[in-house]
């Protein structure tokens, strides 16, 4: 009996000295884009993503099997929908619902989740509840990522990628994603990159959207495919030689003071009434119609940039189009919406820019018409 008793109590100090190793095997702690130390699971299998473009990022490296819920725009989202991720996912609208979208978590909503997420990904941490309180309130690590962007943003854009994929064990799959828009963005540069200065028409994008349809005034300084192209981007002049300026209301007297040679129109604007979209303003304004690009019939569309936040894949697509437009005889094997569907593919697992064009009636890739 007295053996039996020793080795009962050398058992349970073999155990008890094992279990903090056995434990540890399950955890580890990684570094969010805050600065913050958070322990994790090893594994992690269930998770939700919070916030503009984060469940994009989430299905660009394939773990999007692995949320247990999303935010409200993945399920009610608008009559025209303008993100090609969620196009390629239409399952994303059959799960239940965590919170508002733009990063405006429940705790409640989230707390009553059957399975409960092991992780919280938020992009937008200025919105809703603040990381700390939500993972006070739900007891779940809340990791924060920075969405970046593809010009200056795009040291953030590929450790939002890595911290993600370090988090879900596909780390492989995140650096193929950043290889291959560094494989695209070259490919669009080395294509124009000795285009003389002079044969560089001037260029604006008007209608584009930002956190909701905008009109004509509506721009981008830094606007990535006309960075791709080495296009000369009229509004360019507002970033102050910096590409630090990812949007701009200019007034109607400096686009007629720019006078482009040729218009691109980001075809969201057209979710916006007819008094107030793009299109219209350009066929109704008399101070639009001396403008050098509508007089030429030089006005094209080009599929939606912002989307709950960037289209990654649209602006690679709008690149190459774009491309075509400027320099034809350089762009002259390639056929944008091919292209634009094989990015999707790559990136969503499916193709989603035929649909898009549908919902857009086909204003996107091609000339839009002014004058009648």
């Amino acid at each position: 009996m007295r053996f039996l008793s020793i080795f009962g109590v050398a058992l349970f100090w073999a155990w008890s000295l094992a279990t903090p190793a056995y434990s540890a095997e399950r955890n580890r702690q990684i570094t969010d884009a805050a600065g913050r130390v958070l322990t994790i699971p090893t594994q992690v299998d269930r998770v939700i993503c919070s916030g503009s473009g984060c469940l994009r990022l989430l299905t660009y490296l394939q773990a999007h099997d692995r949320i247990v819920a999303v935010d409200s725009i993945e399920v009610h989202g608008s009559p025209i929908d303008a993100r090609p991720y969620a196009i390629a996912n239409p399952q994303f609208k059959s799960y239940p619902i965590f919170g508002e979208f733009r990063g405006h978590d429940s705790p409640e909503l989230i707390a009553g989740l059957d399975p409960q997420p092991q992780v919280i990904f938020k992009t937008s941490a200025g919105r809703g509840y603040d990381p700390e309180q939500l993972q006070g309130k739900t007891g779940i690590p809340v990791i924060t990522v920075e969405y970046g962007n593809l010009t200056y943003g795009r040291p953030k854009l590929n450790h939002a990628l890595r911290l993600m994929a370090d988090v879900m064990g596909v780390q492989d799959r995140a650096e193929e994603v950043i290889a291959y828009f560094d494989a695209l963005e070259q490919d669009v540069r080395q294509r124009t990159a000795d285009v003389p200065e002079n044969e560089r028409p001037s260029c604006y994008i008007g209608g584009l959207g930002l956190s909701g349809p905008h009109g004509f005034q509506s721009t981008e300084p830094s606007f990535a495919p006309f960075a791709f192209t080495h296009a000369n981007n009229v509004a360019g002049e507002l970033a102050k030689h910096k590409e630090t300026s990812s949007h701009a209301n200019v007034s109607k007297e400096q686009i007629i003071i720019w006078n482009p040679e040729i218009i691109f129109i980001d075809v969201s604007t057209m979710r916006l009434d007819s008094a107030a979209n793009a299109v219209e303003q350009l066929r109704n304004d008399p101070a639009y119609q001396s403008l050098s690009a509508v007089l030429a019939g030089r006005v094209y569309g080009l599929f939606p940039y912002n989307s709950y936040t960037q289209n990654f894949e649209s602006i690679f697509a709008n690149a190459y189009y774009v491309g075509k437009v400027l320099y034809p005889e350089r762009f002259a094997v390639v056929d944008p919406m091919a292209k634009a569907e094989e990015i999707s593919t790559f990136l969503n697992g499916g193709s989603a820019f035929a649909e898009l064009q549908r919902q857009f009636t086909g204003m996107a890739f091609g000339p839009i018409t002014v004058h009648e």
